[in-house]
């Protein structure tokens, strides 16, 4: 499938939600459209969901393809049952989210999002709220260095906070090359590292811009709450942070939670499964996808159905 964002694992997804004429299933994270088109394509109806303006092109395109079983609705994807309430729909029979960056933003220097383009250093994927810039020049310390631990597993968290605040003191960062290159001093430069060492931060400073990981949670518990029994979940996820949540998700909501032991036994969790799995673990992208796609070298794919069990609501 051609276009700016090509999807991964598509197959592998169109399997696990097995759409049908006449179902409705939600893409979460709308993007350029490469999971809705390939659901459209079966004859079912697709709501599209995405908080970055940007899409809004590949969403005309795809309702005038598609006229009648498409429409996209602008909110994130914790406003999923929102979302679907709003449609007039009864059933929903799937939802699919893709998590992360797409490479289609990743390519938009003024979107912010890249250490590789100069921009301006925003990473919003919409028009609220603080930006990375913002971030950047106005936390303190601590916060700074902990996201940058806590969100990219940046070993160095405390010292790239100390260096750009000292910076940041004689001139406010607003551009993502000048983080960048200071990133990369402060850490003494790449030193043949396979990654640039301006990944992790960037990546943590995206996830607290977006509040992704907060996002994810409250998306999976929304199609928790919105799906028909027998509706189809499916999850794609990037790196570990996001899988972790998934799998935690997916493992408790399934009843396949870890016991106690003997010797420190816990309480047992007496709400009936929401969702059963579809296969054990995730699956990957296979040799050929990762050789032509290389954001599939990292991606994850988690499946499950719901059950006619009640939705266990959010997390205590």
């Amino acid at each position: 499938m051609s276009g700016p964002h090509a999807p991964v694992l598509l197959t592998e997804v169109i399997e696990a939600l097995n759409p049908a004429p006449g179902e409705v299933v939600i893409d979460a994270t709308f993007g350029a459209g490469g999971y809705s088109r390939a659901i459209l394509a079966t004859g079912a109806r697709v709501i599209a969901l995405d908080r970055d303006p940007s899409v809004q092109p590949h969403a005309e395109a795809a309702a005038a393809d598609f006229p009648g079983r498409f429409q996209l609705v602008r909110t994130p994807f914790s406003g999923l049952s929102e979302a679907f309430a709003s449609t007039g729909e009864a059933r929903l029979d799937g939802a699919v989210f893709d998590i992360g960056v797409s490479s289609m933003q990743l390519d938009q220097a003024e979107r912010g999002f890249s250490f590789m383009r100069d921009g301006p250093l925003d990473m919003r994927m919409s028009s609220d709220g603080e930006s990375a810039a913002d971030i950047v020049n106005g936390w303190d310390h601590g916060p700074l260095a902990h996201i940058f631990k806590l969100y990219g597993e940046e070993r160095q968290s405390g010292r790239i906070a100390s260096v750009i605040l000292r910076r940041r003191a004689e001139q406010p960062f607003t551009r993502t090359l000048d983080l960048a290159e200071t990133i990369e001093k402060a850490v003494g430069g790449r030193r043949g590292a396979p990654i640039h060492p301006a990944t992790r931060v960037f990546q943590a400073l995206r996830i607290a811009v977006n509040d992704e990981l907060g996002e994810l949670t409250a998306g999976l518990e929304a199609a928790e709450a919105t799906l028909a029994p027998g509706g189809r979940l499916a999850v794609v996820t990037f790196h570990s942070l996001e899988d972790r949540i998934v799998k935690q998700f997916l493992t408790e909501r399934t009843g396949n939670a870890p016991g106690g032991s003997r010797h420190a036994p816990i309480a047992v969790d007496s709400r009936k499964p929401s969702f059963t799995l579809q296969f054990k673990g995730a699956r990957e992208a296979g040799e050929a996808e990762r050789a032509d796609n290389p954001r599939a070298r990292s991606a994850r794919l988690r499946a499950a159905v719901r059950t006619d069990a009640p939705a266990w609501g959010m997390a205590a």
